[in-house]
């Protein structure tokens, strides 16, 4: 079964994360934070299913 609350973490830190980047006018490193935890979400619900 998919836990959807560690799901939820993972992409509410990434995103926190990427916007403090953006911030810093770190925007290569925001995007590739942001791609990263996408694709460890996808990752997870893959092996869930």
């Amino acid at each position: 079964m998919t836990d959807y609350k560690k799901l939820y973490h993972l992409l509410f830190n990434a995103i926190t994360d990427a916007l403090d980047g953006i911030d810093r006018l770190e925007l290569t490193a925001a995007v590739q934070r942001l791609k990263d935890a996408q694709i460890k979400a996808e990752e997870i619900i893959l092996e869930d299913t």
